[in-house]
């Protein structure tokens, strides 16, 4: 059931970064190109697990999208805002799928995977 939950939770963050990036106009284009930015952090496997692990986690935690929404809340900056919601529709999206913050013993082994 716990599954399902951050399953469905996933959901409903990338439904609400959606609504809003559509609420503001902003472009579609742009949101194409930058859905999967944060992916790039996986780079970090090159090095090995351990920087990769915290690579990916850094760009898939919620807080710093959080703060670059609220920074172009603040600022009245639609770059800003625009891609803090960008950013929050990814992880919504890995969410939903069943991506999840990465352990540093294999690529595998997530917070999601572990319930």
């Amino acid at each position: 059931m716990v599954r399902i939950l951050l399953h469905v939770e996933g959901l409903a963050m990338l439904l609400f970064a959606l609504y809003l990036y559509a609420s503001h106009s902003f472009s579609w284009p742009m949101f194409f190109i930058l859905l999967f930015a944060p992916d790039l952090a996986a780079l970090g496997y090159l090095v090995d697990l351990k920087t990769g692990a915290k690579m990916y986690n850094y760009f898939h935690t919620t807080s710093v999208p959080f703060v670059f929404i609220i920074a172009g809340l603040l600022f009245d900056s639609g770059v800003i805002l625009a891609i803090g919601l960008i950013w929050l529709a990814h992880i919504g999206m890995d969410r939903m799928l069943g991506y999840g913050l990465k352990y540093p013993t294999r690529f595998k082994d997530t917070h999601l995977s572990r319930l």
